[in-house]
């Protein structure tokens, strides 16, 4: 059969119709691909809005509990508060009648403004005063705890025997009597009352509270802590008054023995009474002078 030419208007007609189709085609794969793909991200989103709302269901949940486990017991908010009441400045232990030898540093030039006594006290906290008083502190507790009366009437005697003159054993001595009878009038206890008997005044103070930390079941890390932060404020008190320091200044001193406190706490919680020493000898001395100082606003 023979083929009959295709003219040239014909073949464009054609091609045009052609190039149409396909386009059409194209267009028509565009658009399923497009509506899938539309399909498909609206479902990935609707997942991942159900995932993240999970998850932060979840979050919501867990931080839920943990704020439910992190509230105190009755027990663990007594405790709290009393320690924040027996070693608050307010209590009336006589604290703020004591600089520890500070008022004589400062007179001597040893403490001049907010860095040199941040040393003084770190060394007094570290290597002197604070960490010995805090093992007798964690020894006294154990010892009450089990009701050893000789061994506390032994740490009794070595702690009034432990100090560098007779002005810190004043302080030693007459802040922990006041402790002792301020919280045997206030928050006394049978447990209390069964370990304090048979002692005289010679009671050091961190002894004191060691006694008292055991009777009442308070944390001992807890108390060891508190009674460093008390000791520590009170040292930084007297040196605001002496220097003196601004208040922003003393809170300074507060953020910069923080770490301090924290170590000589934890030492003393693994210390024995072998650890017992002092290699603060200015500060020992600067006690020793300051029963003939001149002019005092303190008592040591």
């Amino acid at each position: 059969m023979r083929e009959t030419p295709v003219g040239i208007p014909q073949a464009i007609t054609i091609t045009a119709m052609i190039v149409t189709a396909t386009t059409m085609r194209m267009a028509t794969t565009r658009t399923v691909t497009t509506m899938m793909s539309t399909a498909i991200t609206f479902t990935v989103m609707t997942m991942t809005m159900t995932i993240t709302i999970m998850v932060e269901a979840s979050m919501l949940t867990r931080s839920t509990e943990r704020l439910v486990s992190e509230a105190l017991s009755s027990a663990e908010g007594a405790a709290l508060y009393r320690l924040l009441t027996w070693l608050s400045p307010a209590f009336p232990v006589g604290a703020f009648a004591y600089s520890g030898g500070i008022e004589w540093a400062v007179e001597a030039g040893d403490i001049r403004d907010m860095p040199t006594l941040r040393n003084w006290l770190g060394a007094m906290l570290s290597e002197g005063q604070g960490f010995c008083d805090a093992i007798f502190l964690v020894h006294a507790y154990r010892a009450a705890s089990c009701y050893e009366q000789g061994k506390l009437s032994e740490l009794a005697e070595l702690a009034a025997a432990f100090v560098p003159s007779r002005e810190r054993q004043l302080e030693t001595l007459s802040q922990g009597r006041a402790f002792m009878d301020t919280v045997r009038a206030a928050w006394n206890c049978p447990e209390l009352e069964r370990l304090i008997a048979g002692f005289d005044d010679h009671l050091a103070y961190p002894v004191a509270v060691g006694m008292v930390g055991a009777a009442h079941a308070l944390p001992l890390g807890a108390a060891v802590h508190a009674f460093l932060h008390a000791l520590v404020s009170n040292w930084i008190s007297a040196g605001a008054r002496l220097i003196p320091l601004g208040q922003t200044d003393s809170q300074r001193l507060v953020v910069a023995l923080e770490q301090d406190v924290v170590a000589v706490g934890d030492r003393a919680l693994h210390a024995s009474l072998d650890d017992l020493g002092s290699a603060t000898f200015r500060a020992d001395l600067a006690s020793l002078r300051h029963e003939t100082q001149y002019t005092r606003l303190f008592r040591s």
